[in-house]
């Protein structure tokens, strides 16, 4: 049709905690512009987070419009929508007036941790073998049961058939289709703690065991269904195109498909809001683990009737750490210039340190109630010294999940590469690769990999690309990022986790598992079937 833009792509949208960003993937697999809105994050108290999920709503919307709009500048026409989100943060809202009833809780939320704590003993082994990951400290059904025994509008909702119950991304499908689509994917339903890894399927026995009702769960179907299948067509009237949403993952997880790949033994760290480390199982899920504590077993995306899985772990203070320091203690202007000043320091035995445990701790110790600390400070302590202490508590926590993971999977990782926004730091980088011990590649374009492992999967859904090795050949074709290698010799490296060591076992007061190290190590004999 004559005036139509020739070149095709898949419209990426990356819903994070701190903001939510939006851009048109083309057939090359690179990113168009990036069209970004920041986003309010709540701490009514110490233990609670929150979000207006209309804010949310309206930031996906307002960067989804403007990315078609540059898109359609260069000649790109969307041709499907491919949704990523942030996890387990969960919302009620009513499905008459379309509006939230309260604001959303947050995945960093441990306002229920203590009561949860309650359940570790019976149920721990057992959703540690059916869901990967044990009780946890938090939950969106026992949020959500609570908000239906204490909030009358709530209640009278769900007596009244009109309440909904979903993680962003069953909020997001819901707006996006208006209103035709209440459905959820495996990524996404596996970080509630309630999904069944080999089933595919609800835990409806423990989700209901925490007072969640069962019928207000969303469908479960596959991050990626496939074979002419998706969550809907796109509401032309709020979104501007009626197109197949066709994927919709957890970012975490679009985000290990477009830096970590497919293949089993490649893992990726993602530098956000917290600290994710990610890497493929293949097709049997891997079981954590019960003296490894934090490192959780789960769908890496599920495509048609087929899982691959992988293992994950993370801490829950990076880039929000950095924000603290800066937006609200006003100690930097930025997290850039806390590189900068990072850059001018250097390792001192005896100086400043950082446990950036803000909101607890997952790894090497399950310690949720956990908090942080700035110590080893004297009148001789600079600005850049402790600009450099919080870097390396960063880079320590990092590496605590490569140790973690590693030791669960009984290999080492045959590749890690970096990506999200706190990656951006020279600074940071350097001290990871030294403290990892094997050389870290922050890849090109990091910064888009949840957009692209999301549009990846799309793409491959709608015809657009072949398969996901069609993918991964792409990827490995593109220009090689900057590769940061391990500076330190091997017994500095290890008396330098060992100070961390003690300085963690001193601040949790408790003792620490012994490392793992040979399990971190490269080998050139490790293969993977």
């Amino acid at each position: 049709m004559s005036g139509m833009p020739a070149r095709t792509g898949v419209l990426a949208i990356d819903e994070g905690t701190t903001g939510t960003r939006a851009a048109v993937v083309g057939t090359d697999g690179k990113a168009g512009e990036v069209c970004y809105r920041p986003l309010r994050v709540g701490h009514p108290d110490a233990l609670s987070v929150e979000q207006d999920p209309m804010e949310i709503w309206t930031a996906t919307l307002d960067v989804a419009r403007r990315a078609l709009a540059a898109a359609a500048d260069e000649g790109v026409r969307a041709t499907s929508v491919a949704l990523t989100t942030q996890r387990a943060t969960a919302v009620l809202w009513d499905a008459v007036t379309g509006l939230p009833l309260l604001p959303a809780v947050v995945w960093q939320d441990r306002r229920y941790a203590r009561d949860l704590a309650a359940y570790e003993a019976e149920w721990d082994p057992v959703l540690l073998e059916r869901t990967g990951r044990p009780v946890g400290s938090r939950s969106p059904f026992l949020w959500a049961a609570r908000q239906l025994a204490e909030r009358p509008e709530v209640a009278a909702a769900h007596r009244e058939g009109r309440l909904r119950f979903g993680t962003v991304d069953t909020w997001l499908i819901w707006q996006l289709t208006g209103g035709a689509t209440y459905a959820t994917t495996a990524s996404n339903a596996g970080s509630t703690g309630g999904y069944l890894l080999r089933e595919h399927a609800w835990d409806t026995e423990w989700i209901t065991q925490l007072g969640f009702p069962a019928e207000l769960l969303p469908e479960l179907r596959a991050d990626c269904p496939g074979d002419g299948e998706h969550f809907g067509t796109t509401d032309e009237d709020t979104l501007g195109i009626a197109v197949p949403l066709a994927a919709s993952m957890g970012d975490q997880h679009a985000a290990l498909l477009a830096l970590g790949g497919p293949q089993a033994g490649h893992g990726m760290c993602v530098f956000g809001t917290g600290a994710f480390v990610d890497v493929s199982t293949g097709e049997v899920p891997a079981r954590p683990r019960e003296d490894i504590a934090g490192v959780l077993a789960q769908p890496g995306w599920r495509q048609g009737a087929t899982t691959v899985f992988s293992l994950e772990a993370y801490c829950s203070t990076t880039g929000s750490a950095l924000r603290w320091l800066c937006e609200d203690l006003g100690m930097f202007r930025s997290p850039q210039e806390i590189g900068e000043l990072a850059a001018r320091s250097g390792y001192r035995p005896g100086g400043p340190r950082f446990v950036p445990a803000l909101a607890g701790v997952r790894v090497p110790v399950w310690r949720p109630e956990a908090t942080g600390a700035l110590s080893g400070l004297s009148l001789a302590t600079t600005k850049e010294d402790v600009a450099h202490a919080v870097l390396e508590g960063i880079a320590h926590s990092v590496c605590d999940l490569v140790d973690g993971v590693t030791a669960t999977m009984g290999a080492p990782l045959a590749r890690l590469r970096a990506g999200g926004g706190v990656a951006g730091s020279d600074a940071l980088m350097r001290m990871q690769a030294a403290l990892v011990g094997m050389p870290l590649e922050r890849v090109a374009d990091a910064a888009t990999a949840s957009l692209r492992g999301s549009a990846y999967l799309a793409g491959v859904g709608t015809g657009t690309w072949a398969s996901l090795d069609e993918i991964d050949e792409i990827v490995s074709a593109s220009p090689t990022g900057d590769v940061f290698e391990p500076e330190e010799n091997g017994s500095v490296r290890e008396e330098r986790r060992a100070e961390w060591r003690a300085l963690l076992a001193a601040h949790l007061r408790e003792p620490l598992p012994g490392p793992d190290a040979a399990a971190r190590r490269p080998s050139q004999s490790t293969t993977w079937s």
